[in-house]
């Protein structure tokens, strides 16, 4: 009988297969379906909290119209950026369906930043204007990057604006993503530049367990979309209360941080992702809502980006293999 093997890959050998940003976004939309139809599992994600402002989770979850199953052992200490570290590592366990056994080890930190981004994206092709031509980037960091990439696929972008409490960090951001995606990225030096009157807007700092939130209610222009992926560091109860649709990626997990002691001002989503992708409930219904989705970040869709990567790393012979 042949020794079961696993492949590993870095995450120079996730990044070298070049995975089109396009391709994500149609495997987390396919995850959200599956959620929304019943055919996925995914508990509520346990962490520990070794530093302030600190977390080590650990993220399982199985797609069963994917037939896919793994588990992510993320951490983000918002120090590390200081050190030269990157604030987001871990590592992706890839198992077989069919026996259990592990088939890949790999590097998370690309499955992180873009799978995030693909939902970003996801959610905004539900809530946000078709025709949304302008966004705003909070925080330049690698959730800066990728989730300007995954809107500029789904939306005719025209400019975006960015912002970062490190000025020099939104000028590097600002010139190297409009060589990349071809359209004008303005480095700003203020907050409300970044969100005031703008298509889409998604904040991406740090996620703190006592934030000093700084986006007041007024500044999401009528038929806006937004995307907190930091909680509710950057937005106050009251700019989550005049949003006439707040949707989720997930009520259980928002219930668990709830428990955890964030979000104690921000009221009840009336809807997850999965309900909204499957048509259970509505996405955006006219042109004057504004609209925001609290993505929390979810098991699946890196389940599903995953098993993308596995599948490339095997055809072009990336990575190493090693005995179990």
């Amino acid at each position: 009988m042949t020794e079961p093997t696993l492949r590993y890959l870095s995450r120079h050998d996730v990044e070298s297969l070049a995975i089109p940003m396009g391709e994500i976004i149609g495997a987390v939309e396919t995850a959200l379906r599956e959620k929304g139809e019943g055919t996925a599992e995914m508990p509520p994600k346990p962490g520990v909290h070794p530093r302030t402002d600190a977390f080590i989770h650990a993220m399982p979850a199985f797609l069963g119209g994917m037939k896919a199953a793994g588990l992510k052992w993320v951490s983000g200490f918002p120090q590390n950026p200081e050190k030269g570290l990157p604030y987001i590592s871990g590592l992706f366990v890839l198992n077989d369906v069919e026996t259990g056994l592990p088939l890949s080890v790999m590097d998370c930190t690309w499955i992180t930043g873009a799978r995030t981004g693909a939902a970003s994206a996801v959610a905004a092709k539900y809530l946000a204007r078709p025709e949304s031509k302008t966004i705003g980037i909070v925080a330049c960091g690698l959730q800066g990057r990728t989730n300007l990439e995954a809107m500029a696929c789904l939306f005719p972008l025209e400019k975006a604006f960015a912002y970062d409490i490190n000025p020099e960090t939104a000028k590097t951001y600002a010139r190297e993503m409009e060589e990349k995606l071809g359209f004008d990225v303005v480095a700003v030096d203020q907050l409300r530049t970044a969100v005031e009157g703008l298509d889409l807007v998604v904040t991406s700092g740090p996620i703190l367990k006592e934030p000093t939130p700084a986006i007041p209610a007024g500044w999401l222009a009528p038929g806006s979309f937004a995307c907190p992926l930091d909680f509710d560091s950057y937005w106050t109860g009251e700019a989550f209360a005049e949003v006439d649709k707040l949707a989720t990626d997930d009520h259980g997990q928002l219930s668990y941080y709830r428990t955890m002691g964030y979000f104690g001002s921000t009221p009840e989503p009336f809807a997850d992702l999965g309900q909204i992708v499957t048509g259970q409930m509505p996405g955006r219904e006219n042109d004057g809502e504004r609209t925001l989705s609290l993505n929390l970040g979810l098991a699946i869709e890196d389940v599903a980006s995953a098993r993308i990567i596995f599948r490339k790393a095997l055809e072009l012979g990336v990575g190493t293999e090693l005995p179990l």
